[in-house]
């Protein structure tokens, strides 16, 4: 019998850890002291700018809240040089809004109002409920968006949540037409943009050609281009008036800053700084790249 209540009590513990340790993450997530920290490091940063002492480089100032690795941190160092205009943001391609997510730390952390969009209806219906309820979102929540994103569509929809003209961070991470995507975006002029890049095609200048219906569940093959490189990408930027300014750790979320704000403090880089990790190196040998 003892045995049986030992192995019962153990079920409870597990089955107990397994709910209270998401929410006992997200709670530290999101707690005062989380939000102080992340606002004392933005004045930092901008006491450094107006004293015009020294910056980090982007390599140097990541760290993950929310984010998939060190993205929220790259964000917070970007608005400090870029400033923030109305704090607010775009993210297309959101998964389930919140993990591994470039932008629920601004919404959640410090007071950003948003648009999130998904294809993933069953994600998006838990994120409404999720920050309809949330005590940091609850009286005005992002706007929660189910949508397959397409060239033809992206305005319409940004659009139809209400935002237009000039935002402060927009995301883009739909697994395939994110070069052709943030090409389409006139609706809203980013400040920042943070968007998906393949970097296992090294310095090639590479770019999939459009597909609105493409998935790439279904239609993704290893003989095929898929995506963009951290080249092409480069080169829409430059085309669409942003300059590229660093990578995640990984170099796989390239960061862009609009060419009129920052430029003396935070001058552009080379496509080089995106493949910097070893893991790239491993990657374009395995596909081919240089």
């Amino acid at each position: 019998m003892s045995r049986v209540r030992s192995w019962l009590g153990d079920r409870v513990r597990s089955r107990l850890d397994a709910l209270l340790d998401p929410r006992l993450e997200l709670a530290a997530a999101t707690s005062p002291a989380t939000k102080s920290n992340l606002r004392q490091l933005f004045l930092t940063y901008r006491e450094a700018i107006e004293e015009e002492r020294p910056l980090p480089s982007v390599r140097d100032v990541g760290f993950r809240v929310f984010s998939e690795l060190d993205e929220d941190g790259i964000i917070l160092f970007l608005l400090a040089v870029a400033g923030i205009d109305r704090a607010r943001f775009v993210d297309i391609g959101a998964g389930d809004c919140l993990t591994a997510s470039n932008c629920a730390n601004l919404a959640l952390n410090l007071g950003f109002h948003g648009l999130f969009v998904d294809a993933n209806a069953d994600a998006i219906e838990g994120a409404a409920a999720f920050y309809a309820r949330h005590p940091d979102t609850r009286a005005h929540p992002p706007k929660v968006r189910h949508s397959f994103i397409t060239c033809e569509n992206v305005n319409e929809v940004i659009r139809d949540a209400a935002l237009d003209g000039e935002i402060d961070v927009i995301s883009i991470d739909i697994d395939g037409n994110d070069y052709w995507i943030w090409e389409a975006i006139s609706s809203v002029q980013a400040r920042i943009v943070v968007i998906e890049t393949h970097v296992e095609y090294g310095l090639e200048d590479v770019c999939a050609p459009y597909r609105a219906d493409f998935d790439w569940r279904r239609h993704s093959r290893r003989d095929q281009v898929f995506g963009a490189s951290p080249a092409a990408m480069r080169r829409l930027g430059q085309k669409l008036g942003y300059r590229l300014v660093g990578g995640n750790r990984l170099g796989f979320n390239a960061f862009f800053l609009r060419d009129d704000l920052g430029a003396d403090l935070l001058p552009a880089v080379g496509v080089e700084e995106l493949l910097r990790h070893d893991r790239n190196r491993e990657l374009g040998s395995s596909s081919g790249s240089p």
